[in-house]
């Protein structure tokens, strides 16, 4: 069983990787009692001196306090040659809880900078959960010690499993870099609530890699468009999602200091790699998903275009039903290329089901077969496919299915 009792999701990995320690970073976990006794809710990380940081954050008009105040941390930098610390708490998203959503941030972040001596404005924090309750912040300042007293190098595995809230299993990736001593590894927490930007995630990732805060942020920003913001489990976008991203520094790797250099692009091939395994993680972890989905799309007018009937179709609840219900019925990615908004030619329109094509030249391909597109449909992992015939334009996202699970889950989210 998952977390809160639920069924590991068929789609989980055989298990949580073996990460590889990240020199320059420690990890704590305890139960704090945040809204569940005796589950462990709080991680705290630390992050040695010297370290550069990076992140993405939600744009959600009702951003919760803690990526409000991270943004503006992180955009006021400064302090690199201090330390540096993340405090992360499931159970309550602290998001709408008013002007004491700020005081709940700045009484754990400075219980966290004193604890840890490092500057308050080294000190990031998330929280995810419930919406709308008062973060009981005393109850995390109050293991702050405990977690100051437990921190480990090898404690990654035991932070992913902290941070979960309706996730099944916990995530984790790592990547070397070309091949070498230097490392990359990251985890992260999403099951519900996803779609860009950037999909109520929490994700920490970390690399003992030398390079500046600008091309670390540089790094990042250059693959959410194909990883995180290229996900969508129900549509809805969160008030929570942050990616938080640490450089050490502490690799015996000459620093990188162009991304288009050999080295720059190891690095980058090799950070995108690990944010496209933690986000297709949290789609196969998506609330009450039996199927993984990949929607291609190509041939459209403009990469714009494009991403519009992906997300259309991935959105789509008649869709995601329909694939629930391992039912083969194409005409529901007809409709949703129509409502898209994008340029589209009845006429010019390819769609395929992994190999299978099923409709083109405006009409059911001649060589459709209504039992091969069944038995396609009874796939764990399935790949809906539809060319434009316009352009040049490409993306592809990723998605799950719609089952009733993911009411069950839900309907009584916050009992």
């Amino acid at each position: 069983m998952g977390k809160a009792g639920l069924s590991v999701s068929p789609l989980a990995p055989a298990s949580f990787p073996d990460l590889p320690v990240i020199d320059g970073v420690e990890f704590a976990s305890v139960a704090a009692g945040v809204k569940y006794q005796g589950r462990t809710d709080v991680t705290l990380i630390r992050i040695c001196e010297g370290a550069a940081l990076a992140g993405a954050f939600t744009r959600s008009s009702t951003r919760a306090a803690c990526v409000l105040d991270n943004q503006a941390k992180l955009a006021r930098g400064g302090d690199r040659d201090k330390g540096a610390a993340i405090i992360v708490n499931s159970g309550n998203a602290n998001a709408f809880t008013g002007a004491r959503g700020q005081e709940s941030v700045d009484a754990v972040t400075g219980a966290v900078a004193q604890a840890l001596e490092v500057p308050a404005s080294r000190v990031l924090s998330s929280s995810t959960g419930v919406i709308g309750e008062p973060l009981p912040h005393e109850r995390i300042t109050a293991v702050i010690g405990d977690l100051a007293g437990k921190l480990d190098a090898a404690g990654a595995a035991d932070a992913a499993r902290a941070i979960m809230t309706t996730d099944t299993f916990p995530k984790g990736a790592f990547a070397e870099i070309g091949g070498g001593p230097s490392r990359i590894a990251g985890i992260a927490k999403g099951s519900g609530m996803i779609a860009p930007d950037m999909a109520t995630m929490l994700v920490y990732i970390f690399t003992d890699a030398r390079i500046a805060p600008e091309l670390l942020q540089q790094a990042l920003d250059s693959g959410l468009g194909t990883t995180f913001n290229a996900i969508t489990v129900d549509s809805d976008t969160s008030t929570s999602d942050a990616l938080i991203l640490a450089a050490t520094g502490r690799s015996a790797v000459a620093e990188i200091t162009s991304l288009d250099s050999g080295a720059g692009a190891d690095f980058v091939a090799a950070l995108h790699g690990v944010m496209r395994d933690l986000a297709h993680q949290v789609v196969r972890d998506g609330e009450g998903a039996t199927k993984f989905v990949e929607v291609q799309v190509t041939g459209a007018a403009s990469d714009a275009d494009a991403h519009k009937v992906a997300m259309a179709i991935a959105n789509s609840p008649l869709v995601k039903t329909a694939i629930a219900g391992e039912d083969a019925n194409w005409g529901r990615i007809v409709m949703a290329v129509g409502k898209s908004g994008a340029r589209a030619d009845r006429d010019r329109l390819t769609i395929r089901f992994g190999d299978l094509v099923l409709a083109e030249k405006g009409w059911r391909a001649e060589g459709y077969d209504e039992d091969q597109a069944s038995a396609y449909m009874k796939r764990q992992e399935l790949l809906i496919a539809v060319d434009l015939g316009l352009g040049q334009g490409a993306q592809t996202v990723w998605t799950c299915d719609l089952s009733h699970g993911y009411i069950d889950i839900n309907a009584d989210y916050r009992s």
